[in-house]
């Protein structure tokens, strides 16, 4: 009896030795997976992925584009399709013969592009009653209509094949037309629809507009954030978040408080998303107050499915395992920021690999937050909803002051981006403030909190230049005389010109409410019209960015061939000429 209650004791000992062992594994990959969150993909994507790969073997580097292959849908099953794809012949480096690879893709696979149908928005009319009444001169009018009936051309709807086998697509089912930005770019992105939007309202598109929005609260329904674009392989990211920018312009247009009250449970759901989990970080200043602020972070940790092949390049020189994961990630979490990519995420301009974007807290997305916190409270209110309406000012409030706690920078007079350290990868809950921290490089987000109406108030001319500088906020006219920048030949930077950021810069200064800063505004749109028209009457098309140091040159650089369309550009230009108009002497031409 003895023996047997020491064996007893003994199994009982082994036994909670294990289940403690057990447990607190468990408890370390929890918190493992808590601190490094990574949404799974689905089984079409991981296939395109094998294909993408076999084909960047079979036709090498040269014009080769990866997304193409991931935007493909099949037209069997896909155990069907991959039980031939494995059947492929293939040479010693995993290549096929072109012939037999274009065979296959031929037989079992459709085009990109094909699951979308193309439609004329019921809202469309060549030339809309008071569309752009500022607007004097015959020959700008004729070329804005022709911007406006680009939106016939970008405009689709998802095909009845992707409804009915979801499972043979990328693309996401949505349940309204779309807008998309144009070339490749084939489906509906997320901050792109904001300046695509600001387009529709100048060509009195209101109900498309509207069917956009509807789009994107969709997602958030299904995702419980809005992606970065309409795609599966979108699915473990975002974008900036300016869903709310959006349903406020629609609404001071319409007055459409039925979208307004359809759409308040999914933006306090979207702000929920940035305001919680790895996007979520806290700062200490020195006197112990805590600031709650948002940084980019994707929940994914390989190679970005529509760029793989360019992925796994960049990371080649990286050996160790965890460190080329969080690099896969860094790039991810670069792409949410909409800003792929730009030495601003580097700790070395120089190397690609240092990307550092979840170290970052970046002024933009901090201040997209703030104006979707004060876009909810004053749409709240619109509809009744006083509790949520006070909640939200109290929020901004507090962002506010965290903003200028930790992104003003005196000295430079601009909100800057801050660096959280080398241990930001952490599970760490509190960081301390740190002025050194800041990155005191200039870049044009510096400027982006001009375009928050708690911000634009405080600019003013100290007897400075009349172009050139804020000499408050150190304001320089980045949008186009940019000397004194560093080409780097990333996408985002310098000497690359995006509508989005001329259109934040000169709305802000308009908003100020300053002549000063109007006359700088009008002066900085003026240019940007003009190099568009010169670019489109070279070209035909309108452009995804632009070289600023020549008036109508295409801008380069970055991943991928200079693309066309475009939704943001096309969006941004009417916006422009809405506002400041174009006079009959006024000249067109580049000067």
């Amino acid at each position: 009896m003895e023996v047997f209650l020491s064996y007893n004791l003994i199994f009982y000992s082994l036994f909670s030795c294990f289940l403690f062992f057990f447990v607190s594994s468990m408890a370390v990959t929890e918190a493992s997976s808590q601190c490094s969150p990574v949404k799974p993909t689905t089984p079409l994507v991981t296939f395109l992925d094998r294909l993408q790969e076999t084909a960047f073997k079979t036709y090498g580097n040269s014009d080769f584009d990866p997304k193409l292959y991931v935007d493909l849908s099949l037209k069997f099953n896909l155990s069907d399709t991959e039980e031939a794809f494995k059947k492929l012949p293939r040479s010693e480096n995993g290549s096929v013969s072109v012939e037999i690879l274009e065979g296959f893709m031929g037989e079992y696979m459709r085009g990109a592009g094909e699951d979308l149908v193309e439609v004329v928005p019921e809202d469309y009319v060549p030339e809309p009653t008071g569309f752009l009444p500022k607007v004097e001169s015959p020959e700008v009018r004729a070329w804005a209509l022709e911007v406006h009936s680009l939106w016939k051309n970008l405009s689709r709807k998802v095909s009845n094949g992707v409804r009915d086998r979801p499972d043979l697509h990328t693309l996401l089912p949505l349940p309204n037309p779309v807008v998309i930005p144009g070339s490749r770019f084939r489906e509906v992105y997320y901050w792109d629809s904001y300046w695509v939007i600001r387009g529709l309202l100048a060509s009195k598109m209101h109900e498309t507009a509207k069917a956009i929005v509807a789009n994107l609260i969709s997602l958030i329904d299904e995702y419980g954030y809005v992606l970065n674009g309409a795609r599966a392989y979108y699915s473990n990211r975002s974008q900036p978040p300016l869903l709310s920018s959006m349903i406020y312009e629609i609404y001071k247009r319409t007055g459409d408080k039925e979208m307004v009250r359809k759409s308040l449970p999914a933006l306090l759901k979207e702000h929920q998303f940035w305001n919680s989990g790895k996007h979520k970080m806290t700062i200490q200043d020195d006197q112990a107050c805590n600031h709650t602020l948002s940084r980019y972070y994707a929940m994914w940790d390989k190679p970005r499915p529509e760029s793989s092949t360019n992925d796994k390049e960049s990371a080649s020189k990286i050996l160790d395992a965890s460190e080329k994961q969080q690099f896969y990630r860094e790039l991810a979490s670069t792409a949410e920021s909409g800003w792929d990519f730009s030495t601003r995420w580097m700790r070395n301009s120089s190397d690609f690999t240092t990307l550092a974007t979840t170290s970052i807290l970046p002024v933009d997305l901090n201040a997209f937050i703030l104006k979707m916190e004060l876009d909810i409270a004053s749409l709240a209110k619109v509809i009744g909803e006083n509790t949520i309406s006070e909640r939200f000012v109290e929020a901004s409030q507090g962002r506010k002051k965290a903003m200028d706690s930790v992104f003003w920078n005196a000295k430079m007079g601009q909100w800057v981006d801050y660096w959280l350290g080398d241990n930001s990868t952490s599970c760490k809950e509190v960081h301390k403030l740190e002025a050194s921290n800041q990155n005191e490089n200039v870049f044009a987000s510096n400027f982006v909190p001009l375009w928050i109406e708690l911000f634009n108030s405080g600019i003013c001319f100290c007897g400075g230049e009349s172009y050139g500088k804020f000499p408050k906020f150190g304001f320089a006219l980045l949008c186009w005389d940019c000397n004194f920048l560093d080409k780097f030949g990333t996408t985002m930077d310098f000497p690359n010109g995006w509508a989005p950021i001329q259109h934040m810069i000169v709305e802000g200064l308009v908003r100020s409410g300053l002549k000063e800063a109007r006359l700088m505004a009008e002066d900085i749109a003026m240019r940007w019209i003009r190099t568009n028209y010169a670019a489109y009457k070279n070209t035909s098309t309108m452009l995804e960015k632009y070289d600023v140091e020549e008036c109508g040159k295409i801008g380069g650089g970055g991943e991928y061939i200079p693309q066309t369309g475009f939704g943001w550009t096309n969006g941004v230009v009417l916006a422009f000429l809405e506002e400041f108009g174009w006079t009959k002497d006024q000249k067109l031409d580049c000067q």
